[in-house]
């Protein structure tokens, strides 16, 4: 047991003695080794670490480069506080790529990949002491030996205008590169300021100063960069459409913005607002591959060549950040109709916010401004005196445009709406007085019985739209009717019933009115009516058959019936009249009386709350029927109800089975006498006893379609439409207005040519279903002030300006590069999906671009076009200088020159040779100059390889 313990303490003062080896004794090491010693442990750790670990440890990504990051560290020394950031890439490129765009500015200074920055934490952020500096620099140097890391570490220096830097790396036991990088901010020689100045220069750090360096030859290799841009739009020309209040003229062309040439004059959207050119301008990089030049002559040639010469051309778009911010557009002014809803709920009556008499007037009256009277007359003019053509509604619309329900784009309440959008700011009041003044103008038109404009005057109701429309549509009718009627309505009557002088046996057909419907070649072709027969379905029960009696069988050969025809549009193929087997003529027939969404409501009501649907529909339809009897009674004298049955609903009609009868149940010609009577029955449903078809029929005079009191009684419609106009509530307005005013900007903006950009047709595809999703609460008529309605509103316009601002730059982009589309669809791509995530989608990333930033490569086919785009200067530009460097673009001198010198040596033939070892006998790049600047700049910065 004792032999034990005594090896196991032998054993823990061995272990002692060791731990006391390792220990560093820093009792008696000066400040200045402990700093080194900090900042030695700093790299390690980063080393030991890697890319990725420093990546979780909170490693920041630059916004230049998408590959590049840094950590940093604070240190101290005295009382100084030192900030060291490094910076690394994660991904490992593999050769290095001279004028890579997202490189670090002492990458493409000095040509290096990682590397580490130690600067003051100052107002400046430079040492601007030259000992410190170099005392910095000295310190991580021998940190960085001491870790054997080849990183090369950067102190900055003099002023921060300069961006001047000192830099040194350790490349081994045998190699140091030193670096150093300097500006010259005004006065730039002129002898730097061409190529051969520039490569003397360069020359000059290796070569004997003594030399002559025009007379001799030095071969090293030349990059050069050059960045043009085209002129900033002149003052003129810009468009802003910063005041609001003053759009109103720009709906009349004359005014003194319409004297101006915009860039969007051609846009659908120019007569309502002039947009701002978001693409504000492009820039172009031309580069010159690497080359070997032997002197100054052959610098000379280079300077003198065009930028057509280069290897690279690289076109980058110079797209305004307005598009952070408001702008004008339909999305501003539909936010600000949004605004007018909300406060419709405050009033009755559309007057009740303009009278002197409502409480709340002087509070509107303070805030919201009514434009003068002129500019009111200049609406109404525009609404209703412009042009007597009738538009065409399908205009610019949308395949889902329909979805929404609103008023065609060229419609007389569209264009209400979008004049309502600039009318006073868009305002409750602007918009009230502009509505009375509106429905006063119609009913001028309605009182003078002259055509409504923008209204069609024939066809059905439209009821896809909302129920202004319908009801001006239907007006417009109305006052085309009244007017038929008040031209000559007499002779008109006279024109449509022939005499019996001019009716023919063969019946041919006669020209009728035009408030008289007209049917098609195919008479037997006719739909079932909408009634049925006392509620009574068809079935396959036998009824009643027609027969005739045997002395009506000779009628087959009679003569056409003495009594008069009248009315008749024509035969009805081969069909004969049962009875008299005369052919059987269709009549001329009143059309149905249209109806609006709102009567088909009233009736469908009625319907419900009568009970029995059938016989009161069969009811609310009896004039129609009875007009139709009428009718064909008085073109077919000796008709049979069996016959109108045949020729209105010819599904009641049933031929018997195993007969061979002609068309429409009628017997073949030549089998005439042998099948006559023809062999056939009504319907169960129109046989039945007390069956009200045949009331009607037995009630209906024989009066032609021209003689019988008109179906649709234009007066009393009209009054009622004018009532409904004037004592519409201003939320039921507003409601429509908003639907509307939505539809007819999207179908506006839906007219821009933008040529075959995919993302914006999509975009536009997406903008049609999100409206008609979000507006359709507005068509249920229960909406409130405070509904959440009103936020999805407001919503569906911040969707509304992004698709819109979208529009702007597509549209300028495509008309700019007609004859490249590939240059716009590809800057319209990157732009969309730089822009995506700012439409609300992606917004939980972090790493979200905040400046566009894209470049593109041309072909050589497109570089004459984007030559074009740079226009020569012109005279009134006298702000250019006089131009001072070589490589002109159409009269544009590079706004940047860059240009890298570099020359190499092996070291088994140079002067590093005594000293190097085998191993080393290999190329090296010795000395490296990097030139950046134009004629009153310049930057230089110069990194020489030594051997130590």
């Amino acid at each position: 047991m004792a032999s034990t313990s005594k090896v196991d303490s032998s054993v823990d003062d061995e272990a002692e003695e060791e731990e006391f080896e390792r220990f560093d004794d820093f009792t008696l090491a000066s400040s200045w080794e402990r700093f080194i010693s900090e900042i030695e442990a700093i790299c390690r750790q980063w080393l030991a670490d890697g890319p990725k670990n420093l990546l979780e440890k909170g490693a920041i990504q630059l916004d230049s480069s998408k590959n590049l990051y840094k950590a940093k560290s604070e240190l101290k020394y005295f009382m100084k506080s030192y900030c060291m950031e490094y910076y690394f890439e994660i991904k490992k490129s593999g050769e290095f790529t001279v004028w890579d765009c997202t490189l670090h500015d002492l990458q493409l200074c000095f040509g290096v990949k990682e590397f580490l920055v130690i600067a003051p934490q100052s107002a400046s952020g430079v040492v601007l002491d030259a000992p410190e500096a170099s005392k910095l620099l000295s310190a991580v140097a021998i940190a960085l030996s001491n870790c054997s890391s080849l990183w090369p570490a950067f102190v900055p220096v003099h002023d921060p205008s300069r961006d001047a830097f000192i830099g040194i790396q350790n490349m081994g036991t045998i190699f140091t590169r030193r670096f150093e990088a300097d500006r010259i901010c005004s006065q730039v020689p002129v002898k730097l300021m061409h190529l051969e100045g520039l490569y003397e220069l360069f020359v000059s750090k290796f070569a004997y100063s003594t030399l002559d360096f025009s007379m001799h030859v030095f071969k090293v290799r030349f990059t050069m960069k050059l960045t043009y841009k085209t002129l900033p739009y002149d003052d003129d020309d810009d468009t802003r459409g910063e005041d609001v209040e003053n759009t109103e003229p720009t709906d009349f062309p004359g005014g003194e913005s319409g004297n101006r040439t915009q860039w969007d004059d051609d846009c659908p959207w120019s007569e309502w607002y002039s947009a701002e050119d978001l693409v504000k301008g492009f820039g172009l990089v031309v580069i010159w591959s690497e080359k070997k030049v032997e002197g100054s002559f052959e610098m000379a040639e280079i300077e003198n060549s065009s930028p057509h010469e280069a290897e690279k051309w690289i076109l980058f778009p110079n797209i305004s950040d307005s598009w952070k911010g408001n702008r004008i557009g339909f999305a501003s002014q539909l936010l600000l109709l949004i605004d007018a809803l909300k406060m419709s709920f405050e009033a009755q009556f559309m007057e009740d916010f303009v009278s002197v008499e409502n409480p709340g007037s002087d509070n509107l009256k303070s805030s919201m401004v009514i434009p003068s009277p002129t500019i009111i007359d200049r609406v109404l003019k525009d609404l209703f005196h412009e042009g007597v053509q009738l538009p065409d509604f399908a205009k610019g619309q949308h395949s889902s445009s329909r979805s929404i329900k609103g008023a065609p784009l060229e419609s007389l309440f569209a264009q209400f709406c979008l004049h309502s959008l600039w009318f006073g700011n868009c305002n409750i009041r602007a918009i009230a007085v502009l509505w009375i003044e509106f429905v006063r103008e119609i009913r001028w038109y309605w009182e003078e019985s002259q055509p409504l404009p923008k209204m069609p005057v024939n066809g059905s109701i439209d009821l896809s739209t909302c129920l202004i429309n319908q009801k001006l549509q239907m007006l417009a009718i109305c006052i085309e009717k009244m007017r038929e009627l008040n031209e000559e309505f007499q002779d008109c009557i006279g024109s449509n019933d022939p005499s019996p002088a001019d009716i023919k046996e063969d019946g041919q057909a006669v020209d009728g009115s035009n408030n008289l419907r007209i049917p098609d070649e195919n008479f037997d072709r006719n739909c079932d009516s909408q009634l049925t027969a006392d509620g009574l379905r068809e079935s396959g029960n036998a009824v009643q058959r027609y027969t005739m009696k045997p002395q009506d069988v000779a009628s087959v050969d009679k003569k056409p019936s003495d009594f008069v025809r009248r009315g008749s549009a024509g035969k009805v193929g081969s069909m004969m009249l049962l009875k008299s087997y005369q052919s059987m003529h269709a009549p001329f027939t009143q059309d149905a009386p249209l109806m609006t969404e709102d009567m088909h409501e009233e009736r469908l009501h009625a319907v419900e709350a009568f009970g029995n649907s059938f016989e009161f529909s069969a009811q609310l339809e009896r004039d129609i029927l009875l007009s139709d009897m009428s009718a064909f009674k008085a073109a077919n004298p000796d008709a049979v109800f069996e016959d109108f049955i045949r020729w209105h609903s010819p599904g009641d009609w049933l031929n018997d089975d195993g007969k061979e009868n002609g068309p429409s149940g009628i017997p073949a010609v030549e089998d005439l006498k042998e099948n006559w009577p023809p062999w056939g029955r009504l319907s169960q449903r129109m046989s039945e006893h007390g069956n009200l078809w045949r009331k009607i029929w037995n009630e209906a005079p024989t009066v032609p379609a021209s003689e019988q009191k008109p179906l649709l009684d234009p007066n009393r419609e009209g009054e009622k439409i004018l009532h409904y106009l004037e004592t519409l509530r201003p939320n039921d307005l507003l409601e429509q207005m908003v639907c509307t005013a939505f539809r007819a900007s999207g179908d506006t903006l839906n007219q821009t040519n933008f040529g075959a950009l995919k993302q914006m047709a999509m975009k536009m595809d997406q903008l049609y279903i999100t409206m008609s999703s979000v507006l359709k609460p507005l068509q249920a008529n229960n909406l409130s002030g405070d509904s959440e309605t009103i936020e999805d509103l407001r919503r569906l316009c911040v969707v509304f300006e992004h698709v819109e601002k979208l529009l702007t730059v597509a549209a300028s982009l495509h008309r700019k590069f007609l004859q490249a589309p590939r240059i716009s669809e590809a800057i319209f791509s990157d732009f969309y999906d730089f822009y995506l995530p700012k439409m609300g989608r992606g917004s939980g990333q972090e790493d979200v671009q905040m400046e566009f930033d894209m470049k593109l490569q041309l072909r050589n086919h497109e570089r004459q076009l984007v030559s074009n785009m740079f226009m020569p200067p012109t005279a009134n530009q006298s702000w250019r200088k006089v131009l001072s460097m070589g490589n002109l673009l159409n009269g544009h001198e590079p706004i940047l020159r860059e240009i890298i010198f570099s020359s190499s040596d092996h070291v088994n033939g140079g002067h590093y040779a005594p000293s190097t070892p085998r191993a080393y006998q290999q190329e090296i790049e010795t000395y490296r100059m990097y030139i950046c600047g134009t004629s009153n700049d310049l930057r230089v910065a110069l990194s020489v390889t030594s051997c130590d």
